[in-house]
């Protein structure tokens, strides 16, 4: 039970957060993953390389922190956890470890004089607050998925019906099941959770569907990406007709509510696959689309062809596409509409007369970072920017 004793203290430790949170959950890690193994899976340790997962836990300990009195302010923050954590499976019986070796890394990181007694049963009894949270809407959401036509809870075997080369970097693979059943609908822009066996290692990795749904099958496409485990592994080793375990579609980047005003999909690079299974969404809608997209160059640009094949059949739709490098005309890759990076004066010029749209946006951190910063500068309303980050919001800023 969370006291009011334990929410003053929870709530004095804030200043401690806001300089060394980051510290706090690069120690916590390695403290989980010793007494924990089994958890390990769970995580992308590509993450744990750079920093992401550190420090995307760091800004969300520090939220709940700031905001222990009031937990409506969270916003949008716990949907987006309870998201990532269905699409992993995440379940009860995982979260006394995670609360086991947060308390030990408090301790240890913030020493004796800091972590005394008082603030130790704080925590505990706050972690205990925020896992009953995630644990009632996890279980909701896994109730809701299985009683769903098509759904399921866990890992579901499935079979690979397509696997097709989309560019230099790009494969999709498309999965239906392997029992022959219908598959759960989901909103385009969500994601799927895969587990797969890489030389002798559990590995879970989300990867956004790039199709819209068809109750039939899923289609992910992966960029090969250096020194990633998973989607090496499926360039190399998966091909038509293997089995792999999927979890249901999961995640909260999806479209809003139908309206009237415009809508523009700015994308980066492999963030142009849940904009792919949302485009046809928009389109029915009758509403104005603009697509946007940048690249490094004509040979890494994926679905092209898709895009301005949709723009043949609908006038509505708008494309614009902006390459980092200019290699040189190459047979079936045509000239972009911009050689350079795209940047606010280059989204002025492709945007509509009116501000007043609906802007989705993915890609690498630096991409998102300039697309944030010159949408608010052109007048886009910041409740219309819709994005999905891995990492706190603040390194957008």
């Amino acid at each position: 039970m969370l006291s009011a004793e334990h929410r003053a203290i929870v709530t004095a430790t804030v200043p401690i957060l806001e300089v060394g949170g980051e510290a706090l959950t690069r120690h916590f890690y390695p403290i989980l993953f010793r007494d924990y193994p089994q958890v390990k899976p769970y995580f992308n340790q590509a993450h744990q390389a750079d920093g992401a997962q550190p420090r995307a836990l760091a800004n969300a300990v520090l939220m709940y922190a700031k905001n222990i009195d009031r937990l409506e302010a969270l916003g949008p923050l716990v949907g987006q956890i309870v998201a990532k954590h269905v699409a992993l499976n995440i379940l009860p019986e995982h979260y006394p470890m995670v609360g086991a070796s947060l308390l030990q890394a408090i301790r240890e990181v913030l020493g004796a004089e800091v972590a005394t007694d008082a603030v130790i049963d704080a925590w505990a009894a706050a972690y205990g607050q925020l896992a009953d949270l995630l644990i009632g809407a996890e279980g909701q959401t896994y109730a809701a998925m299985k009683a769903a036509p098509g759904g399921w809870n866990g890992l579901r075997r499935f079979v690979v019906a397509g696997k097709r080369r989309e560019s230099d970097e790009i494969t999709t693979f498309v999965f239906r099941p392997e029992d022959g059943g219908a598959v759960l609908d989901f909103q385009p822009g969500q994601y799927i959770g895969l587990r797969a066996v890489v030389d002798g290692v559990d590995q879970r990795r989300n990867y956004s569907l790039s199709a819209a749904p068809n109750g039939k099958t899923y289609q992910i496409s992966v960029k090969r990406e250096r020194g990633g485990a998973m989607s090496n592994h499926l360039h190399d080793a998966v091909g038509e007709g293997d089995v792999v375990e999927l979890l249901p579609p999961s995640g909260v980047f999806t479209l809003a509510p139908a309206g009237s005003r415009p809508i523009v999909f700015i994308s980066g690079g492999v963030g142009i696959t849940p904009t792919l299974a949302m485009l046809p969404a928009a389109l029915a809608s009758g509403r104005e689309v603009h697509f946007i997209h940048a690249a490094r160059h004509g040979g890494v640009h994926a679905f092209r062809a898709h895009v301005d094949e949709l723009a043949s059949r609908y006038p509505q739709l708008r494309r614009r596409y902006v390459y980092a490098e200019h290699a040189g005309q190459q047979p079936g890759h045509p000239a972009p509409d911009a050689v350079g990076l795209l940047d606010s004066e280059r989204l002025a010029a492709w945007l509509p007369a009116t501000r007043d749209v609906d802007a989705y946006f993915l890609g690498p951190q630096p991409f998102m970072k300039v697309v944030k910063r010159s949408l608010r500068e052109l007048g886009v309303p910041e409740s219309q920017m819709y994005y999905e980050f891995f990492g706190p919001a603040a390194a957008l800023e």
